[in-house]
């Protein structure tokens, strides 16, 4: 049970880590980023094929504003909070 708990909360940690990735990436597409800086090009490596994945389903281009990464993070908050917590609840008997 112990154990179950801990990956949880090991799940719930990294995808805090990946909410700040998302929010990064986010950000540098606001200025003309220099497509063969290493870091530029993790944070797209690592956001983008997520972002094809809503945009498979939801159309996410706004008047030129992309909503994917706020989608991304709103299931990125709800999965925290709905599931995981609900869940660690539940194992631990509260």
């Amino acid at each position: 049970m112990k154990f179950i708990v801990n990956l949880l909360l090991f799940v719930d940690y990294i995808l805090t880590i990946y909410m700040f990735i998302v929010v990064a990436a986010a950000l540098i597409t606001w200025v003309q980023p220099n497509p063969y800086n290493p870091i530029v090009r993790f944070l797209f490596q690592v956001t983008e094929p997520v972002y094809a994945r809503i945009r498979r389903f939801i159309p996410t281009n706004f008047g030129g504003f992309d909503v994917a990464p706020m989608i991304l993070i709103f299931a990125i908050i709800f999965i925290q909070r709905v599931g995981i917590t609900s869940l660690i609840q539940m194992l631990s008997g509260n």
